[in-house]
């Protein structure tokens, strides 16, 4: 699957919250700090995330559980340097090992998605595919293009509403907390922290409603990115490293396995005894 390039994360924030400012002068400063934060964050990482589609636990017992996880960088693993360390790999291998059944994990996430994104995700995605649990982690491109928040919420809820009828639980992991990013300089920062909280509150409100099950990643794992900077981001300073990744799918491998067990207990898959 081709990748987004990275530069064009990095360029975006040119491209959008320096449209919040009023003012030419405002303007401009915000201008120059984000040409700050572009040279700082460059592209270390290069252009593609690893690939970490496989049965994991294979070991195990039962039928696999179809896991397929949507969205940006992050739900990609960007900056993850083995397959076991992206998000996905992370979730199929430790969900499994919670419901004692291998988990067959499929990423169709994009390096550099917006939620308008979303659909083309899912429509890359054969029809015959019937995930039983879906996850879905966007919203940082989104805040960084400025895209309006109904605008991002209307993909969202489309998204949840086209995998639902595919009989997918779904997993919402909301925008985390962009304020988190040192390389990006102040008031810029404040900004983009404000914004990603507009759109994070947005997303759940969206994710109940649409019937899936979101989980706040500003308030589970964002003070982790706040106060040790150093090691929850990778060498970019804007994607997560290794560790940034386990403490993300920690944050959502709760809500991953009910709506496993969910899944399990409605669906084609016994339940093992």
């Amino acid at each position: 699957m081709s990748r987004i390039r990275t530069s064009v994360v990095v360029r975006s924030v040119v491209a959008g919250i320096t449209l919040v400012a009023v003012g030419g002068g405002v303007r401009l400063v915000l201008a120059r700090q984000a040409a700050l934060a572009r040279r700082r964050i460059g592209k270390p990482l290069g252009e593609e995330s690893l690939d970490a589609d496989r049965v994991w636990r294979r070991a195990l017992d039962g039928e696999p559980l179809d896991l397929l996880v949507l969205g940006d960088s992050i739900a990609a693993g960007l900056g993850a340097e083995h397959r076991k360390e992206t998000l996905g790999g992370r979730l199929a291998k430790a969900t499994g090992r919670r419901i004692h059944r291998p988990v067959r994990l499929r990423t169709a996430a994009v390096v550099g998605a917006e939620s308008p994104d979303l659909q083309r995700q899912l429509d890359a995605v054969p029809t015959e595919y019937r995930p039983d649990v879906a996850v879905i982690v966007v919203g940082g491109n989104d805040v960084t293009h400025r895209l309006p928040v109904a605008l991002s919420a209307q993909h969202l809820h489309e998204t949840i509403r086209r995998l639902r009828e595919r009989g997918a639980e779904v997993v919402v992991g909301t925008c985390p907390d962009l304020g988190a990013l040192r390389a990006v300089p102040q008031p810029l920062r404040r900004i983009a922290s404000s914004l990603s909280r507009r759109l994070a509150e947005s997303q759940d409100e969206t994710a109940r409603q649409a019937g899936a099950e979101p989980v706040d990643l500003r308030r589970a794992v964002g003070p982790m990115f706040f106060d040790e900077p150093e090691a929850m981001f990778s060498l970019d300073r804007f994607h997560p490293s290794a560790l940034g990744y386990r403490r993300t799918a920690e944050a959502l491998l709760p809500a991953v396995c009910r709506a496993a067990e969910r899944s399990l207990s409605s669906r084609r898959l016994p339940a093992q005894r």
